[in-house]
């Protein structure tokens, strides 16, 4: 399986990356997408994918983070990119439901990413939270330009939002929030049926979205514990859980341009 996204370089895996990746690679974890939340997170997690070979990074600033950049830190991002550093520009997107960046400032940024992604001919990585049809008239705004490759990350959105972002070539990648049988969920379930086996990813968000059934059990969620959102997903599709996740492997090689160790 490949985990098209966690935040590896957040602080909670200081004291024991080694032995995440040694689990992640016994539970038969072959990549790892890393995201970028800022330039200094996007130059660590460049860093990390230098020096572990599982890892391959995303460099972007996160809507949430929009507000405390500082000068300079955009063109560290693009510096990133054309230093070949990044399979993808991202976390990027808009957010309503937290406060932390004004929301014209999010929509500068998300602009930013998605014409670089275009130029650079690399996908882009979109966070989407309570801000459905803002993301929507962006990204339509994008498709318009030309060509745009990418996938809306953890997603939590309904079936029908899940049809227009496929209609729009974006993939989809579902976290822990699918695991999750509360009632509110269920729209997000549904979704999850629809999307076409070739569009379809998985990922663990970690260290957050810590799917059931060790949901409550503990605090951090990691990359081996991808399997529960691959099986969850497998029976709600009606697929074995290997054919669902051989295929949301070759999506993300296909995506992100990772080549088979």
């Amino acid at each position: 399986m490949i985990d098209t996204h966690a935040h590896l370089d957040d602080e909670s895996f200081s004291g024991d990356l080694p032995e995440v990746l040694q689990r992640a690679a016994e539970a038969g974890m072959e990549a790892i997408v890393c995201p970028g939340i800022g330039a200094d997170s996007s130059e660590a997690v460049a860093r990390l994918a230098g020096d572990h070979a599982i890892l391959h990074a995303a460099v972007g600033i996160q809507p949430n983070y929009a507000a405390e950049t500082a000068e300079g830190d955009w063109q560290r991002i693009v510096a990133l990119v054309d230093a070949g550093s990044a399979v993808a520009l991202g976390e990027t997107g808009l957010d309503r439901y937290w406060d932390f960046a004004p929301f014209d400032v999010q929509q500068d940024y998300f602009d930013r990413h998605l014409q670089l992604a275009q130029k650079r001919d690399l996908p882009v990585i979109v966070h989407c939270r309570e801000a459905e049809s803002e993301t929507l008239a962006m990204l339509r705004q994008a498709v318009a330009r030309g060509l745009l490759r990418g996938v809306i990350h953890a997603f939590s959105g309904d079936r029908a939002f899940a049809e227009v972002c496929l209609d729009l070539g974006m993939h989809i990648s579902f976290a822990g929030l699918v695991t999750y049988t509360n009632k509110k969920f269920d729209p997000l379930r549904e979704a999850a049926k629809i999307v076409p086996p070739d569009r379809l990813l998985i990922e663990t968000d970690s260290p957050y979205l810590v799917p059931h059934p060790l949901r409550g059990k503990q605090k951090r969620n990691e990359p081996a514990l991808l399997r529960h959102t691959a099986e969850c997903l497998a029976e709600l599709r009606g697929v074995a859980a290997r054919e669902l996740a051989a295929q949301a492997t070759l999506n993300a090689r296909a995506l992100f341009g990772i080549q088979e160790r």
